[in-house]
């Protein structure tokens, strides 16, 4: 057996900085870095809001709906990055003087995405004057145009690919719609509201409302730990820009500086407050904040954001983490039977297909999202797992029942170009869609099932090649003996953020074990030692317990992350193990 593996190419020379060892400048220019200009982490090295298309637009709405107080309604998501951007809004707009701002997040069990035309029915009964979305909107033309006909303003922010028509709205501000020279379009949803209010403090500025008002402009700042946590938690990718947003909210966070909410999330996972990483964003805090949207309601994680009472605060992040582990019980049956899925169609025509597609009537909507990347990761092939949707009467008067879908995807195939040629190739199967490279969301008929299946399997065919379903574990190489310490790999930690798209260090190699033993019932707990000698701590999460333990196992090859323990007042280095193989 043996790890497919594959060294990262330098894809730079590595740039001069004697402040930075040796490995983490090859690390960087393992990651495109050709100049320290690209590791910058100032606040005031952010792009500029100006060259993000819309934001003139929507400038003067806000300022006359600020004048005249009118009542501003945010539209959010039910995930974190959705959570994130409604609170950061909730905050900012307040801060900056608006005093009739609420919020609705569509239960994805009721309404559906976004501003679906059931949540802008709903709205325009309540009454609003204008409506900001947040973290969607660029595909939610129906609604859209509902409102807009009852005389509600719309100011769309959003970050997803825009279909080939935009919404009717007052403002769109995305820095993926056409004609959009922002640099960067790798904006989470609360990146992009952040912008909206960093260009709205300015606009307010050069009109002298502060000066006027007789009230200093806010700092914006103090919500920055929101838009890091939004923007790890959405994956997307970490490039300059993002970097800089996440550093600074890192920053704040261990100074203490965070919103209670996050504060009570951290402390329930007893992560340290003044060493947390990017990483926690992702497997800690992101988690937690997801199962309210999954199995509940978003605006119950929403309101734990919002509060500034740090007592509360921690009553509810109780409460998401019994979420959270509801979600894990329901997850779990739900992948076990997902799997038993893949094995008879493995049974059948005895190959994984092009794209997996599985779909049981009673599995739960708010999980499909988990189990289709859990299967992706299993089987390595772009997944979509259904769950039963509304049974609506069409005008014929015969019942349809609606499928909601959730897709996964691996590097090389872009899962929402996928759909869009599914959608072109066979019209009429698909009834929405829209998403990412690596994530997606759509709904199908229930009678469509099989026939988007065949469809689905189909179009992938003509973009699988080997070399992309081909799984390779990409690492930074072999590292030196000299570099198994405690202050390396706090080196590393401060070299970051790291995230998806700036991967964090990954090294492989091959060491003696001396000890190992299984803890917590399925994980791999190692003494291993390395050719110079030097003993150390590993874990292996979730190993494969067909393989492990394996006393036959003398050498192993692995790939690792280098990690620092704390246990009893005691720091010591550990070997976070992310493959391992014997290697004798």
């Amino acid at each position: 057996m043996q790890l497919n593996i594959k060294r990262r190419v330098l894809n730079s020379t590595p740039f001069s900085n004697t402040n930075l060892h040796p490995i983490i400048q090859n690390i960087y220019a393992g990651r495109g870095i050709t100049s320290p200009e690209q590791i910058k982490r100032k606040a005031g090295e952010l792009l500029p809001v100006s060259s993000l298309k819309g934001i003139d637009d929507a400038m003067p709405l806000l300022h006359d709906a600020l004048i005249h107080q009118q009542h501003i309604t945010i539209v959010g998501d039910f995930d974190a990055d959705g959570a994130t951007s409604t609170a950061l809004m909730m905050l900012g707009l307040r801060k900056l003087g608006f005093n009739n701002v609420s919020y609705k997040v569509p239960n994805r069990f009721d309404y559906g995405y976004g501003l679906s035309p059931e949540l802008a029915r709903d709205i325009i009964t309540q009454g609003t004057d204008l409506i900001i979305t947040v973290d969607n909107g660029i595909s939610c033309l129906a609604g859209v145009s509902l409102v807009k006909e009852a005389g509600i303003k719309v100011i769309v922010t959003d970050h997803h690919l825009a279909g080939r028509e935009l919404p009717n709205a007052d403002a769109i501000i995305n820095p993926n719609q056409p004609g959009c020279e922002f640099q960067s379009k790798n904006l989470a949803g609360v990146g992009v509201a952040f912008y909206l209010l960093l260009g709205l403090r300015a606009y307010l500025r050069d009109q002298q409302w502060f000066e006027n008002s007789q009230i200093a402009p806010p700092n914006l700042a103090e919500f920055i730990d929101l838009v890091a946590l939004g923007t790890v938690a959405d994956v997307v990718k970490l490039d300059e820009n993002n970097r800089i947003l996440v550093h600074q909210g890192l920053a704040r966070i261990k100074s203490g500086l965070c919103r209670p909410g996050i504060r009570a999330m951290l402390a329930m996972s007893n992560k340290d407050l003044h060493k947390v990483k990017s990483s926690d964003f992702g497997f800690v805090i992101g988690p937690r904040l997801n199962a309210a949207g999954r199995l509940d309601d978003m605006s119950f994680g929403i309101r734990c954001l919002l509060t500034d009472d740090y007592g509360q605060a921690l009553k509810m992040a109780e409460d998401l983490n019994d979420l959270n582990n509801e979600r894990k019980d329901i997850e779990q049956g739900m992948r076990l039977e997902a799997e038993s899925v893949v094995a008879k169609l493995k049974v059948l025509d005895g190959k994984i297909p092009n794209g997996i597609s599985v779909y049981k009537p009673d599995w739960h909507q708010g999980v499909i999202g988990i189990v289709a990347g859990r299967l992706k990761e299993k089987y390595y092939r772009p997944t979509i797992a259904f769950a039963k949707g509304e049974t609506k009467t069409d005008d014929a008067g015969v019942s349809v029942t609606e499928l909601k879908g959730s897709a996964r995807s691996i590097p090389g195939i872009h899962i929402r170009d996928v759909l869009d040629e599914v959608n072109t190739r066979f019209p009429g199967l698909i009834l929405k869609f829209g998403g990412h490279a690596m994530a997606a969301g759509l709904s199908i008929q229930e009678q469509n099932y099989q026939a988007f299946n065949d469809a689905f399997d189909s179009v992938l065919l003509t973009h699988l090649s080997e070399d992309v379903l081909t799984q390779v574990m990409l690492t930074d190489g072999e590292l030196p003996a000299e570099c198994f310490n405690t202050e390396f790999s706090l080196q590393l930690d401060l070299a970051g953020p790291w995230g998806q798209g700036f991967p964090e260090p990954t090294f492989d190699g091959q060491f003696e074990v001396i000890n190992q033993r299984l803890v917590g019932a399925k994980h791999l707990k190692l003494v291993l030692c390395n050719a110079a000698g030097q003993l150390f701590d590993a874990i292996h999460f979730n190993a494969d317990l067909e393989v492990w333990p394996n006393q036959s196992a003398r050498q192993v090859h692995i790939v690792y992350q280098l990690d620092i323990n704390e246990f009893r007042g005691n720091t010591n280095l550990q070997l976070l193990v992310r493959d391992i193989v014997p290697a004798d």
